[in-house]
This record gives structure tokens, sequence and C-alpha cells, in this order.
């Protein structure tokens, strides 16, 4: 059996490796870049940290600072006409995975028209948008390495509030940054749904049906980077060493699941962002025990392999006995991180039950629940949701 392996052409990393930005974009002869970032990047001074280093080579930028926590084909419309308009050859998309998941759209729509419905799931986007330069300032979702992008249906005609998930070589950056220093800023809260996010990539990736040998070293080496040091990078933020192991752990975690695929965390934890607005790494995190609970009959001894990466378990303990382990450390992970239950959150939970059905149905159409070692029915997602939002 072949696999075929997509990458960033390019990616930089280190300390200070932000500096490398200009030579990254004459290295493709991009001389026109739009940066797509957020207000909070603005506010922290990374912005204008970006148009300083593009000023030293005499180079001039457009800049849209609007993208949402949870991008929707609304927020991202602006700026699609205003690179359009500007002439930009380039995006560097400059935030956490929201950022650089609209950039994504942002070129493709850019070049090609449309709506992102046009370019979701099943259809495969391979032809290529504007070049996209990555520079993630969280360890979290790894889109720098991805060739997948997610986009709410929302706020346009016949919107749907429904996750798109859009798949294709065309979504994949040609370039990545990482510069973990750009990672220190990240509060607590977002230090720990980003990180438990990147987790949960590299264990889908291990134990996704599409998995393979390539995907399988990288998801391995992301899980023995995160598991130590999340709580260190949550507890103790100007840790270095942690915020380093955690940034590569989730580039490597999102070069592990696109590659692999993500499975059924990821197909449910969708539909919950688009109806309640709980941000992508926390839904992420209140579902990953209960779905590894279901998906453990389904692959036992790749279960126990990520409990050994982790390091709840080794070579001495049965595959039964890792598994327990691993179930015992992710429920203590969120407990120790603060990861709230629906409830606690603020779900309306009678509406949450209401959309169980609905939201299965969406999770199935994305087409990750059929990646997930144990494939489940719709009834069983339901199920699942129900257990979910009935937990303390």
């Amino acid at each position: 059996m072949t696999h075929t392996i997509t990458l960033p052409r390019c990616i930089e990393t280190g300390a200070g490796a932000i500096a490398r930005l200009a030579d990254v974009l004459e290295q493709f002869e991009c001389m026109a870049p739009c940066i797509i970032s957020d207000p909070m990047m603005l506010q922290l001074g990374y912005v204008e940290q970006v148009r300083a280093i593009l000023a030293k080579r005499q180079m001039s930028c457009g800049v849209f600072t609007d993208t949402e926590a949870e991008p929707t084909e609304a927020s991202i419309l602006p700026a699609v006409i205003q690179v359009q308009r500007g002439g930009y050859d380039c995006l560097i998309a400059l935030g956490g995975g929201s950022a650089i998941d609209s950039a994504k759209a942002i070129a493709i729509l850019a070049r090609y028209g449309g709506v992102m419905r046009d370019y979701c799931v099943p259809r495969i986007v391979d032809e290529p948008g504007l070049p996209v330069i990555a520079i993630p300032t969280t360890a979290g979702t790894g889109s720098e390495a991805t060739r997948f992008t997610v986009i709410t249906d929302a706020g346009c005609e016949q919107s749907s509030d429904e996750k798109l998930l859009c798949v294709g070589l065309g979504f994949m950056p040609v370039a990545a940054i990482l510069d973990y220093e750009l990672t220190l800023s990240a509060p607590p809260r977002v230090t720990a749904d980003t990180g438990i996010d990147a987790l949960t990539h590299a264990i889908e990736a291990y134990v996704s049906k599409k998995a393979n040998p390539y995907s399988d070293i990288q998801a391995l080496a992301a899980i023995r980077l995160i598991a130590p040091n999340l709580r260190q990078a949550f507890n103790c933020p100007a840790d270095r060493e942690a915020r380093a192991a955690m940034l590569l752990g989730a580039h490597l975690g999102g070069v592990a699941f696109s590659n692999a695929s993500v499975a059924l965390v990821h197909g449910m934890s969708r539909p919950i962002g688009a109806h309640f607005h709980v941000p992508h790494g926390l839904s992420n995190a209140m579902l990953l025990p209960l779905v590894t609970e279901f998906s453990l009959p389904g692959a036992p001894s790749r279960f126990a392999q990520c409990a050994r990466a982790m390091g709840v378990a080794n070579q001495e303990h049965s595959d039964a006995m890792a598994n327990q382990r691993l179930l015992t450390e992710l429920k203590s992970l969120n407990r120790d991180l603060k990861v709230p239950s629906p409830r606690a959150f603020g779900i309306d939970l009678q509406r949450f039950l209401a959309l169980r059905h609905t939201m299965a149905e969406q999770a199935l159409a994305s087409g990750s629940p059929a990646n997930n070692p144990r494939i489940p029915s719709a009834t069983e997602i339901a199920e699942l949701y129900e257990k979910l939002c009935l937990a303390d």
C-alpha cells in the first residue's frame, strides 16, 4: 500500500524564527503580502512586529485583523474583497488556528470566487489558492501544516450554522514559521484548550483508519512532546522549554492528522462549536474521554500505545491496563486544566438534547467519524451527545 504525504514547502523553527519572514516571502517571489490576523494580535503588537520586519526589506503590506475565534463565512468575506481589490500576491496568517483557517479560506475565495459550500467535502480542493505563510501563536491546531480548514456556514444568505470541513492541497500553507516565543503570551485557558486540541489530533491520527507509518511516527512524537508539558505550560506560562515542546508537538500533531485524518472526537466537536459557540479545542476536550472510552474496542493496542507515549503506562502493562490508565489520565487532565462540562460552560441543555440528532447527522456528514476505529451510527453519536450533556 502507498500513502501520499503533504507538507508545507518550507518550515522555519526556533526562538526568533519570525525574523526570517521576509526571506521566506522572497523565496516564494511574494512581494505584496496581506496580513490576516485578529484583534488580539494587533493589541499584543505582533501585527506591528510583522510590519516592521517587512519594512526593513521595503515591503509594504495590507492588514486585516477582524478574523473571529470561530470563523464564519460572513467574517471572512470583507477580507476576500480587500485582498481582491488590493492585488495582494500572498497572505501572512498570524494568530491561532482560527486566523490561519480564515486565511486558507480567503486564499481560495479570493482567487476563485464562489462561497465556502462550493469547496467543502466531498469536494477535494487541490487547485492552488494564494500562497499562505502561516505563523501560529498558539500550540494547538497545527493548521500551519494541514490541508484542512473549517469555516462555519453562518451570517450569509441561506446559511445553516454548520461547520464546513474543506480539504485539499489548496488549503496547505506554502510555509510555516514556528516561533515559540509568540506563544508565551497565550493565557492559561487558551493554552489548555489548544493544547488538548493538539493532543486530540495526535491520538486520533494514530488510531484513525487512515493511519500510515509516516503519520504514526509524527503522532507518537507529538504525544510524547505534549503530554508531559501541557500542565506545565498551563500552570507556568513563561516556561520556555514547555512552550517550545508544545508548539513543536502541536505542529507534529497537525502533520499527523493532515496525513491520516481525525476521527469521531472532531466529527462530534464541530456541531457543538457551530450551534453553541464553544471554542473548538474546548469542545474537543469535553468529548475526548467519553469518545475514547467508546472507541477503545476498535483499536485497543493502538490506544495502549498512546497511553505509553503519554507516559502513563509502559511495556510491562497489558493493553487493557494501559487503556484504563489512558482513560484515567484524560479525565485527570481535564480536571487539572479546568475543562468545564457543557452544563458548567452554560450550554442550554434542553436545546442541546433537542439538537443531538441533528448534530449527529452533521457529524457523520463531515466524514470524520468514518475514520474512527469503532465506526458509530447516528443513533450512537446522539447517545454520546446525551451522555456528554448529562455529565457533571
